[in-house]
């Protein structure tokens, strides 16, 4: 019976899925059956042929194997290994090649024989690519094709770097990129234009002839793109949608990466359900969406024909499970994100008491207080609460350098203007005149253009926390080591970033903390920062008794929203509120227009925020909520 019951829940899947609770679970669950592979071989005294991605995907992977060789004696003396792909053209000693990257993640700490790698040559004049990817093709059906092949996939449905379009018979060869491709790839670049325009990847179907395929994939940005290859049709527009059609192939995800599989994002399509309150509500807003009508119209005839059935049965009739969920929808919706004082707060999103809070709202970026929740924040100041905001880190990799320049000469003028000695200042600005003609993709910026950088997106910061009405002995920046690298690859958070903010926590002891909840951050700077948030409150939670009576609220930015069903406190903005923090958006010059690393979204950031927020009002418009101009939405973490 239990077999018969997930093969229900698993009907619209094409191919074997496996989800593990988060990447670090599924990473080492993958890394122990390469071992057991090459361990199996070695027994026979053969000889392991792997196929390997590289990526952010299996980082975990590799430290788990070498982990493994360096702890359990895992050898990797046996093992001839095949990279996917390379960027074309790419010298093997650039930060951005995949030799760089196998060698610092895995080769570098394992025994593995070097004439046992091979990794596609970016260095090849174009007209010697065929030859080599057909020697590529025929060292490969040598040692009797690949035993395993590693795989991640792309936001377009790549596998290795074979774009829609390609074909699944493919060979290894020299392919174009594809444009959102490169946007991924932009940050480890230092911007879009320096990701070249060519790889050399192995073919689909190069891949295919492997014994065993494991795909692998986490967080919320796979999620789309791992709901096509599994369930979708197969189509060249999606090339991993091949793998529906092997007999070898595992996806292993984490629940992330797998929640918008039917399964998981629609269980009752496929199953029975326990309908405990959370997804009764999804589930009525996913109809109410479905059926293009408001919560209170739909009947039970609706219910019946997308699903729910059983929830019609178990807790109807269907119009008193309809009151509720609208209920408990127009209860999200407030105008005192600090709380109403002195009135009913038992539907109300926040407490009434105190009536005025001290509130703290963590910006991971100096702009994402205002380009996420910048007309609560305003709001927050407006209705007389003890606002604080703290900038988590400088965000002086996303500044042009033709500003560094700008502002440096702004300043030997204004030195002049006042009779002071430039000798020192002009000697610097020489200094980066010949430095940054010169610089290389990612390189780090000299200490002075980095130092200018900052300074730039702090006075941004202040102008735009003094717009909200903030005095300056409430506008704290933090500068988390964690970011300061002067690389766009940052460090790992640590012990000095916990304790600032634990420090801070404890000086303004507040009521309210507003968090970026938005992991679909390309940077990943919001999860490390609220990471962070997360430790310190949890320490200070053991021995401040304030702690308990804190509140810690998620808000979303320029990349993502909450879903409706997800919300808890819905803050209308009126047409003026949203002109107030268009205008505090607008106090960072240097994001504005044509910011550095803007991700697939050509929108300004203050277009992307205007049109988010005017689309979560139509989605409570839709369902039958009062009409508003904008909502910013929060999402209470209980931790």
């Amino acid at each position: 019976m239990a077999r018969l019951n997930l093969l229900e829940e698993t009907r619209y899947e094409k191919l074997p899925v496996t989800v593990y609770e988060n990447q670090q679970q599924a990473s080492v669950a993958v890394a122990g059956r390469i071992a057991a592979l090459i361990r199996s071989k070695e027994a026979k005294g053969e000889k392991t042929v792997l196929g390997l991605a590289t990526g952010v995907t299996p980082i975990g992977v590799y430290a788990e194997l070498v982990r493994l060789h360096r702890s359990e004696g895992l050898s990797f003396k046996n093992v001839i290994t095949f990279n996917l792909d390379e960027y074309y053209p790419m010298q093997p000693t650039a930060v951005q090649s995949y030799v760089t990257f196998m060698y610092e993640n895995l080769f570098s700490h394992v025994d593995i024989p070097k004439e046992n790698v091979h990794i596609p040559d970016g260095t090849l004049a174009i007209d010697d690519i065929p030859a080599f990817c057909l020697e590529y093709e025929r060292k490969i059906t040598a040692l009797g094709g690949l035993d395993l092949q590693v795989l991640g996939i792309g936001r377009t449905g790549h596998i290795g770097f074979n774009e829609p379009g390609s074909a699944p018979n493919s060979g290894t060869r020299l392919v174009t990129l594809d444009d959102l491709t490169r946007n991924d790839a932009s940050r480890d670049f230092g911007g879009k234009s320096n990701v070249p325009t060519k790889a050399i990847t192995m073919g689909v179907g190069t891949i295919f002839k492997a014994r065993e395929i494991i795909l692998m994939a986490w967080s919320l940005k796979k999620a789309p793109i791992v709901k096509k290859a599994v369930e979708g049709e197969i189509s060249g527009e999606v090339p991993a949608t091949y793998l529906q059609l092997s007999d070898h192939v595992e996806f292993v995800l984490d629940e992330a990466a797998a929640s918008s599989l039917t399964r998981f994002d629609t269980p009752w399509l496929v199953k029975d359900c326990s309908w405990e309150n959370g997804l009764k509500k999804k589930a009525v807003i996913w109809l109410a969406n479905t059926v293009g009508k408001p919560i209170l119209k739909l009947t039970e005839e609706d219910y019946n024909n997308h699903g729910m059935a059983q929830l019609a049965v178990e807790q109807g009739p269907v119009y008193n499970i309809n009151i509720d969920i609208f209920n408990q929808l127009q209860h999200t919706i407030t105008g005192w994100p600090g709380g109403k004082p002195h009135a009913d707060d038992s539907q109300r999103p926040e407490r009434a008491q105190p009536a005025q809070k001290r509130s703290i709202i963590f910006s991971p970026h100096p702009d994402d207080d205002v380009i996420s929740m910048g007309g609560t924040f305003i709001r927050l100041v407006d209705q007389g609460h003890d606002v604080h905001v703290a900038y988590q880190t400088s965000g002086n990799t996303a500044v042009w350098d033709d500003d560094v320049l700008r502002f440096v000469e702004f300043a030997i003028d204004f030195n002049e203007s006042i009779g002071e000695d430039n000798t020192r200042l002009k000697e610097i600005y020489e200094e980066m005149r010949a430095f940054i003609p010169t610089k290389k993709p990612n390189q780090v910026d000299t200490k002075e253009i980095r130092d200018v950088k900052g300074f730039i997106r702090k006075t941004e910061a202040i102008s735009g926390a003094r717009y909200a009405g903030l005095p300056d002995s409430h506008i704290h920046f933090m500068a988390l080591p964690f970011y300061e690298t002067g690389k766009i690859k940052k460090n790992t958070a640590g012990e000095e970033d916990i304790l600032l903010t634990i420090e801070l926590l404890q000086k303004v002891k507040p009521h309210q903390v507003f968090a970026a909840g938005d992991f679909a951050d390309p940077n990943g700077t919001h999860l490390v920062c609220f990471n962070i948030i997360l430790a310190a409150l949890r320490r200070l939670q053991e021995t401040e008794a304030w702690v308990k009576d804190c509140w810690l609220w998620m808000y979303r930015g320029a990349w993502q929203e909450f879903d409706t069903w997800e919300i808890e406190m819905a803050v209308p903005l009126s047409p003026q509120e949203v002109i107030r923090k268009r205008n505090a958006i607008f106090k960072h010059q240097s994001q504005k227009d044509r910011p550095v690393f803007p991700g697939d979204d050509a929108r300004e950031f203050w277009v992307r925020a205007e049109d988010r927020t005017h689309e979560t009002a139509r989605n409570y418009d839709k369902l039958g909520m009062a009409e508003y101009e904008a909502i910013e939405a929060f999402v209470r973490y209980i931790y």
